[in-house]
């Protein structure tokens, strides 16, 4: 089924129950190809335009349809906009692949290596879901953790992300050189309008994680009222460290890096380094 318009898409999916809606299908076909997905159905979602493009809403909020292609992202206008988000669609894999891979598609996968998921997450934005009858809002993060999940008959259809218009920072690391999957992932936004800082951690656990308490540590150690030169000096270095330290303690914890087989141990602890190394330079780079 090829529906011209959202209207005709939601229809679709009401009437065809288990249909599966798709845009790039690059996790999708996947997915099939390996045999874990058996769709009754697919509904493409390739002629409805008003889903692959952007646009501000009164509040100081980007509208992202749900269509939106990493590649689209990664041009000036909008990485001007959602830096963060941007560099981490810059990442999320060869040309090929971020021309047809969505927004959309990456949150209604939720693959833990999804890079757009902990920039969504730390920027606290929302997801439209649109049925037949009417629409409603879920934050990204209860999407992901199943607190509220796509229900059946629903589209997700637009994501809603709040204009920080401040430093934000996505980094990852792979296990190799090029486009590849994250082996873990770090988003670092600063909020200072409410003297906060935010961080999610992406592709050590099924979903991106949030070290809530990291984050109430470190705003208080910022200096929020510095200006200019003293700006990129506004944090103490070791606090920078230890803050590094404290997402990777909450984001691998204790029960992970002991002691197991096949070197189990040891690959945690890399884990826990790698994770603190890139939340210390996310905060680096955000406070310069």
């Amino acid at each position: 089924m090829l529906p011209a318009s959202l209207d005709e898409a939601v229809e679709a999916l009401a009437a065809t129950p288990g249909a599966v809606p798709v845009a790039g299908a690059t996790d999708l076909m996947e997915a099939v190809n390996a045999g874990r997905l058996r769709p009754a159905a697919l509904i493409g979602l390739g002629r409805i335009t008003e889903l692959r493009g952007w646009r501000y809403e009164d509040g100081g909020t980007a509208v992202l349809g749900a269509g939106l292609t990493h590649a689209r992202m990664d041009r000036p206008d909008f990485s001007a906009l959602i830096p963060a988000l941007a560099d981490a669609a810059r990442t999320a894999g060869p040309p090929q692949i971020r021309n047809v891979g969505t927004l959309g598609g990456n949150i209604a996968t939720a693959a833990p290596a999804g890079d757009t998921l902990p920039v969504l997450a730390a920027l606290e934005a929302t997801v439209t879901l649109a049925r037949a009858g009417g629409t409603r809002e879920v934050p990204v993060s209860h999407l992901l953790t199943g607190l509220d999940p796509v229900r059946p008959g629903e589209l997700l259809t637009w994501v809603r992300v709040p204009l920080l218009h401040a430093p934000q920072v996505f980094l990852k690391a792979t296990g190799r050189s090029g486009p590849s999957r994250a082996t873990a992932s770090v988003a670092l936004v600063l909020d200072p309008a409410r003297r906060a800082v935010r961080c999610a951690v992406g592709a050590v656990a099924p979903v991106p994680l949030r070290p809530l308490e990291a984050e109430s540590w470190v705003a208080g150690c910022i200096d929020w009222d510095a200006r200019g030169d003293q700006a990129a000096s506004a944090i103490d270095p070791a606090a920078a460290a230890a803050f590094g330290e404290y997402v990777a303690a909450a984001c691998v914890p204790d029960g992970m890096t002991e002691s197991g087989p096949g070197g189990a141990h040891a690959a945690a602890m890399r884990l826990r380094r790698t994770v603190s190394v890139l939340a210390r330079r996310a905060l680096g780079r955000a406070l310069k």
